[in-house]
């Protein structure tokens, strides 16, 4: 199970008793900010998408999208996110829990520069209905990213 797994990975930060699991379903962001009372912003989306013959993780605000021409022009390629199948199979996670933990070792991980205006984000735990409050630097420490991007729009 995803959460067992997400679990395990964040006992090695002492982190793993701090997973907030609800009744109700975090699968969206419009869904997580309400179950756990906070605005949509600080929901810590984790975009998936192809990046050659494995995948990326892109973590942003819940407010944010991606733009196009900024991941084109970081990445050298048109975004492409992962179908449902294929977001299980490269990350490990179903859609509505993919988050930055427990990933294969060739899944990247970026952060992207929207989240940087809070001080706390709610990334998922691997369910559509778990998620964890962490700070910035825990967030970049305990998903091992690659580091902070640009990629998105619609925020400012």
């Amino acid at each position: 199970m995803s959460l067992e797994r997400v679990k395990n990975y964040l006992k090695k930060f002492g982190k793993d008793k701090d997973v907030l699991e609800v009744n109700e379903s975090t699968a969206t962001v419009e869904l997580a900010a309400a179950a756990l009372n906070t605005e949509e912003a600080r929901i810590a989306k984790s975009l998936s998408f192809y990046n050659g013959d494995s995948a990326m993780i892109i973590v942003t605000a819940g407010d944010a999208k991606i733009d196009n021409k900024k991941f084109k022009e970081r990445f050298g390629f048109k975004a492409r996110m992962l179908t449902p199948e294929d977001a299980v199979k490269f990350t490990g996670h179903a859609v509505g829990g993919v988050c930055p933990f427990a990933l294969p070792d060739n899944v990247i991980v970026y952060l992207d520069n929207s989240m940087k205006r809070f001080e706390t984000m709610f990334p998922a735990c691997g369910t559509d209905n778990s998620a964890i409050r962490l700070t910035l630097d825990e967030l970049e420490k305990i998903s091992e990213a690659e580091g902070w991007i640009d990629v998105c729009k619609n925020w400012k």
